[in-house]
Formats: structure tokens, C-alpha cells, sequence
């Protein structure tokens, strides 16, 4: 985006506004939604609390991140005059649009049930026990939406920038770029799938309340 697709500005040039949005989408939904998945995986060791603290603050950053990808592609629609863009790019009409803005829209409201749930105010033990597995589930199907939309994405600003078959090395860094987040998505729901890799039961006295 900024060797090849002009650099980033922010609403005084929308054009180039639009850049941050590939840029924060991938940051925020995928590569923390992905951290933030493997937290209880690889720090299998420390206690749970400071776990679930870092599993939600990195949600936390990929629902910031994601805030500031939807506004960069709104304000690059919304802020030039009617017919400077192919009607195809407009946010509410492609499928990717249409699955990406469900992902951030599930994503927020899977943090905020989460984090209700499970860190403040805390519900009691047998209701975390049944959501349990529903926070799982919906976890990794919205990170594979995100994954869902990030390629049709790519796909789209390839073919309507003229990017295919106009430039072969933009062509193949999109390509790369596709590949090495498919290969990072299959290695996240493998580990989180592997039983080996689940941490191990806690022990009593690691179910500390936050407050008094």
C-alpha cells in the first residue's frame, strides 16, 4: 500500500484513505483475533486470569484496529462526489463487504458477551460452563469469516485496481500476501483444535475473583 498503491492520507485525500483499510483489517482481525486465540495456548503455564486479561485486551486491539478499517473504507466512499469509484467497490454491495462488516459486527458483540461472561461482572460457574463452548464456536467461525473476507478483499481490489494482469509484481505479492494468510489461519485453528496444545486443568486456587 505504500510502495505501490500511493502511500496513506487520511479524510483531506479519501483515494488514498482507503489504503489504511486492507492495512487495519489484517492487523486487527487477523493477526491479534489469531494471538488472541492462541493466548490460553501458549501461556499454558501462567495463571488464567492473567490469561483471560491478555485474550481480551488483545480483542480489544483487533476491534480497535477493525474500527479504524471500516471508517477509512466508509470515509473513502463517502467523502468523494458520486462516480469516482466503481459502483462494484461501494461497501454495501459486494460480498465482501457484506461478510466482512457481519465479522466485525459478530466480533463486537462476541467480545462484549465475553468479557461479561467471563472477566466483569463474571457470570456464575455453571452458566460460564454452558456458554463455553458457544464462545469457542463463534470465535473461530468469525476469525474464519475474517479470513473469508480478507481474500475475497484482496480479490476484489486486485481485479477493479487492474492489478491482474496489468503488474506482475503486485500480482504476485497479493498472491504471497493470500497464501501466507490462509497457511496463518490453518496453523491457528490447528493448535486451537489439537488437544495436545489445550491447557491443562486449573487448579483451585486460581479461581480468584477481580474485585471483593
Amino acid at each position: 500500500m505504500g510502495k505501490y498503491r500511493g502511500g496513506f492520507a487520511w479524510q483531506s485525500d479519501p483515494d488514498h484513505q482507503f489504503n489504511y483499510h486492507p492495512v487495519f483489517m489484517t492487523v486487527g482481525m487477523i493477526f491479534f483475533y489469531g494471538d488472541a486465540i492462541l493466548a490460553y495456548r501458549v501461556f499454558r503455564g501462567v495463571k488464567k486470569i492473567q490469561v483471560k486479561l491478555l485474550h481480551a485486551s488483545l480483542l480489544a486491539l483487533s476491534l480497535i484496529f477493525a474500527s479504524i478499517g471500516l471508517k477509512a473504507v466508509f470515509d473513502s466512499h463517502n467523502l468523494v462526489e458520486k462516480g469516482v469509484h466503481l459502483i462494484l467497490f461501494s461497501y454495501h454491495f459486494s460480498l465482501h463487504s457484506w461478510v466482512g462488516l457481519a465479522a466485525v459486527v459478530l466480533f463486537g458483540m462476541q467480545w462484549v458477551c465475553g468479557f461479561v461472561s467471563f472477566l466483569f461482572p463474571k457470570l456464575s460457574e455453571d452458566l460460564r460452563k454452558a456458554y463455553m463452548p458457544s464462545h469457542k464456536f463463534y470465535g473461530k467461525a468469525i476469525f474464519i469469516c475474517g479470513i473469508s473476507a480478507a481474500l475475497m478483499g484482496i480479490t476484489e481490489l486486485a481485479c477493479f485496481g487492474k492489478i491482474y494482469p496489468a503488474d506482475k509484481t503486485q500480482r504476485t505479492i497479493i498472491n504471497l500476501f493470500g497464501v501466507l494468510i490462509i497457511i496463518f489461519g490453518i496453523i491457528i485453528i490447528y493448535l486451537v483444535a489439537n488437544p495436545g496444545y489445550q491447557r491443562p486443568p486449573d487448579d483451585q486456587n486460581e479461581h480468584v475473583q477481580l474485585t471483593n
